[in-house]
């Protein structure tokens, strides 16, 4: 056999054995999650490290249609009294059967919100609405004050902290799911319309609207204004 009838497929000079292409590609599959696996321990978005904003010369711009005005009503609740609450949400989801580095989350959220408490002036009846002949002195029956729903204000409203598993960052990372950020929103919203029952904003609305109906009648000559609520017979 001469020289060149050598196999092909014999090992090159120097014992190295040549690495196979497809042994080189996955390799490089590896390479690629590894990194995408970095970034998200990283921090889970690129626009989470300092200064690559401004590094990229990123962009704002607003491409919202304009608002459309869907309905009108017409209000007749004379908004007497409004209270700011604030209250920590720490909201924990876990999955069964694994640890919470691999699924779940857990949220530590600061909302800020006004609840407002008003008395139905639409409501009053020609028999609420007592006159002498003199027109010097008037009784006047009014509904109970009622608390409005709470207002979450964005602006004074925040996300301290959010942990996530893994499983959690990938989801997040490929997809938008504003349910975590719902569900802290509701959460907040709740315990701020409990604590709007307890702080005694009804009672406040009430009086103000007591003192702003005498001082009202009382400019227009009436002496004497009385004012009860439901079925106070004061």
């Amino acid at each position: 056999m001469t020289s060149s009838d050598a196999p092909t497929d014999s090992a090159p000079q120097g014992g190295k054995q040549r690495t196979p292409r497809r042994g080189r590609g996955v390799l490089t599959v590896l390479g690629i999650c590894a990194a995408v696996l970095a970034l998200l321990f990283a921090g889970g978005r690129l626009s989470l490290l300092p200064g690559l904003d401004s590094l990229f010369g990123e962009e704002t711009r607003d491409r919202s249609g304009p608002a459309v005005l869907k309905s009108i009503q017409d209000m007749s609740a004379y908004e007497a009294a409004s209270g700011n609450f604030q209250v920590v949400v720490d909201l924990e989801k876990d999955a069964r059967f694994l640890p919470d580095a691999v699924r779940g989350t857990r949220t530590l959220f600061v909302g800020a919100g006004t609840v407002g408490a008003s008395v139905d002036l639409g409501k009053i009846t020609e028999s609420e609405v007592v006159v002498n002949e003199d027109r010097t002195t008037a009784e006047i029956r009014l509904p109970r004050a009622v608390l409005g729903k709470p207002a979450l204000d964005p602006d004074r409203s925040y996300t301290v902290s959010k942990q996530r598993g893994i499983l959690d960052r990938l989801g997040d990372f490929f997809s938008d799911n504003p349910s975590s950020e719902q569900a802290v929103n509701q959460l907040a919203v709740r315990h701020i319309g409990e604590a709007a029952k307890e702080s005694g904003l009804t009672a406040r609305a009430e009086k103000n609207t007591a003192d702003m109906l005498k001082g009202l009648l009382g400019s227009l000559g009436f002496e004497r204004v009385t004012v009860r609520y439901g079925d106070d017979q004061g």
